[in-house]
This record gives C-alpha cells, sequence and structure tokens, in this order.
C-alpha cells in the first residue's frame, strides 16, 4: 500500500485503503477492527510489533497490519 493510515485516536478510527476503521479495545493491547460496525478482524501487540488477526474477506492481512502498526504507534505518543 502506497498510502499510510490516518488515525484519530479521539474517535477510536482508522482510515486507510479507502475505508475508515473503528477501533474497539478489548484490552490495552489487543483491539477489535470493525468496518460499518461489522468486525473484520483484530490487531494484537506483543512483542513490539502490532499482529492483525484477519476475520473477514473484507480486509487483507497486510492492511489490517498496517492499522494495528499505525494504531498502536498513535496510542503509544498520548
Amino acid at each position: 500500500m502506497s498510502d499510510s493510515p490516518a488515525v484519530d485516536v479521539s474517535s477510536r478510527t482508522v482510515t486507510h485503503a479507502g475505508k475508515t476503521f473503528t477501533m474497539r479495545p478489548l484490552s490495552d493491547d489487543e483491539w477489535t477492527v470493525l468496518v460499518d460496525g461489522v468486525p473484520v478482524g483484530r490487531v494484537v501487540y506483543s512483542f513490539g510489533a502490532a499482529n492483525p488477526v484477519v476475520e473477514s474477506a473484507d480486509v487483507t492481512e497486510e492492511v489490517l497490519g498496517a492499522i494495528g502498526e499505525a494504531w498502536f504507534a498513535a496510542v503509544d505518543n498520548q
């Protein structure tokens, strides 16, 4: 992907690949990722990296990983 994810921590969203993804916390290190209210996967922060867990054909592992990396970097900088 050539475009970088745009994170809005206050609204808990990440815009990437032409979609807006909503981040819903499961714990400090694990977030459910939703598109239009439907879960498409999870991102889990462990060992210094965001690990994508794809749960829908509507998102790729590459996109989910980029969303997770951007999200955890933004949250960590707060």
